[in-house]
Order: C-alpha cells, then sequence, then structure tokens
C-alpha cells in the first residue's frame, strides 16, 4: 500500500468530523441565541414582594410561626410586627410606619381585630399591593369590630372575657380585655392542642375595649385587591359576618373548617392563600 492510499480515508474522516464538528457549533449557537432572547424577553425575574403580618387580639407574633416557616422556605420575605392593640388609628398609624421601612413591594396580612388594621394602615401605602384578611375585621368608614362582631349570631367572645382596668397614660382608666384562662381553648383555639393553648392562654396579648369600639375611616380594601380566609368554626367572628365582609369587598374568597385561631392550626392553607395574593404582585 502506498502512502497515498494509506492517508486517502483519514482525510476523509477528518472531512466528516469537521463538518460534524461545524453543525454542532451552529446548533450550540442558534440554542444559546434563542435561550438570550427568551430571557430578554421576560426579563429577570423580579424578587418576592415582602409579606407583613399583622396578629389580632389576644394573640402575638408567634402565632404566626407555622405560617413564617412555609412563607420563608418559599423564598419571602417576612416580617410580623407586634400590634401594640390599643386603639385603631394609633395601631395602625404604627403599622403604617413599618410599611414605610420595606422597599419593594408588600403583602399585608391581617388576622382578626388585625383585619381592621391592615385596613387603615395600608392607606398612602402605595407598596402594599394586595390585602389578605385571615378570620379577620374589614370594616366600612364608621365601623368598628365591636359592631361586626354582633352584626350576625355566633359570637360567644362577650361571656368569654375577663376585663382588667389599667391605668391610662393621661389620668384615668381603661379596660383591658383577656380571655379567661379555662375557655381560652374552646373559644379562641378549639382544633389546636391543648398543651399549645395553655401557652397560647398565658402569653395572650390583650386588646383595649375602647380599641374594638373605635370606628373605622378610610378602608384600603376599596382600592387594593384582597384575598380572605373564612373560618366556619369561627367563635370569635361569626363566619357569617367574615362572609358578608368578604363579598363586600370582593374579596377572593376560600373558606376552612377552622378555629379563629387558624394560622396555628392551619398554617398551610393560611400559607397558600397569601402566596396566591403575592403572585399577583409581579415576582
Amino acid at each position: 500500500m502506498n502512502v497515498k492510499t494509506a492517508i486517502r480515508p483519514t482525510r476523509r474522516r477528518v472531512a466528516v468530523l469537521g463538518a460534524v464538528a461545524g453543525v454542532a457549533a451552529l446548533t450550540l449557537t442558534a440554542a444559546t441565541g434563542s435561550a438570550s432572547a427568551a430571557k430578554a424577553e421576560h426579563g429577570p425575574s423580579q424578587p418576592k414582594p415582602t409579606v407583613v403580618l399583622v396578629h389580632g387580639a389576644f394573640a402575638d407574633s408567634s402565632s404566626w410561626n407555622g405560617v413564617i416557616e412555609r412563607l420563608r422556605h418559599e423564598g419571602y420575605p417576612v416580617i410580623a410586627p407586634a400590634n401594640p392593640l390599643r386603639g385603631l388609628a394609633g395601631d395602625a398609624a404604627y403599622i403604617h410606619s413599618v410599611l414605610k421601612s420595606v422597599s419593594g413591594p408588600v403583602v399585608l396580612v391581617g388576622h382578626s381585630y388585625g383585619g381592621a388594621v391592615i385596613s387603615e394602615a395600608a392607606v398612602d401605602s402605595p407598596q402594599v399591593k394586595a390585602l389578605v384578611y385571615i378570620a379577620a375585621f374589614a370594616p366600612e368608614k364608621g365601623e368598628s369590630a365591636l359592631e361586626l362582631s354582633s352584626k350576625f349570631p355566633g359570637s360567644t367572645l362577650g361571656t368569654a372575657l375577663n376585663p382588667v382596668p389599667f391605668p391610662l397614660p393621661g389620668g384615668g382608666t381603661g379596660t383591658d380585655l383577656y380571655i379567661k384562662t379555662d375557655t381560652f381553648h374552646h373559644q379562641f383555639a378549639a382544633d389546636v392542642p391543648k398543651r399549645v393553648t395553655d401557652l397560647m392562654a398565658a402569653t395572650q396579648r390583650p386588646v383595649a375595649a375602647s380599641a374594638l369600639d373605635e370606628k373605622a375611616t378610610t378602608p384600603a380594601w376599596k382600592t387594593i385587591p384582597s384575598w380572605d380566609l373564612v373560618t366556619t368554626q369561627d367563635l370569635n367572628i361569626p363566619p357569617a359576618a367574615q362572609r358578608f365582609m368578604a363579598e363586600r369587598a370582593h374579596a377572593h374568597t376560600v373558606e376552612i373548617k377552622a378555629s379563629h385561631a387558624v394560622s396555628v392550626s392551619h398554617p398551610g392553607a393560611v400559607t397558600r392563600l397569601i402566596e396566591q395574593a403575592a403572585r399577583t404582585t409581579g415576582h
């Protein structure tokens, strides 16, 4: 075999391999270009909104712990400030100041009396893109939490309360309301293990009676989209009252068989509703 005959197949293989490599390079370039174009078209992913959780009466921020764990696992920044529970206007002003410290869009969530607070706090807070009411009050202008809880039958909260006088800073006496320890489990959190509700009863935050009687001024749910979780086994805010407020606000509503302390007994359901609201913010 001469040298020319020996190298001819080798040259042919080299030519074929070169052609294959060229096609592969063109394919890779095209794929990369398509991916870049898609990325440019859709833009970089937006950061997730901050979720601000506002507790209500007879609870504290730890009532959100199960919800916070789930939201953080999904990548949401979360803040659960202490609601003062001293008066609707003052409590709303305090939460409004917390909102001003947050950069970017916010999903504002309120439980129970905290719903009335977020309705006021979100006014003139352009970063609030969604309101979420969890077994909560969503009052109209001129309505109070006390009035709404009495609007429909079903609440047994009145007989479960223990009023405790306290001195007012400017003089005089106010009244703090606690749920009696021996009725706390049944009244507030019947679907939560008693070993947990015993701790909740001992650490409950009282609400000033005047706060529940204070009338709302400007409800933010009229201009901000809202979501509402109605608790059908609620003994604090009757389910009929919750439905009435949710329908009036044109809220995206979900019902669940749960007690008033639904953030403790069903944190997964609460988290799912918050995430539904968060997805509408464009993150």
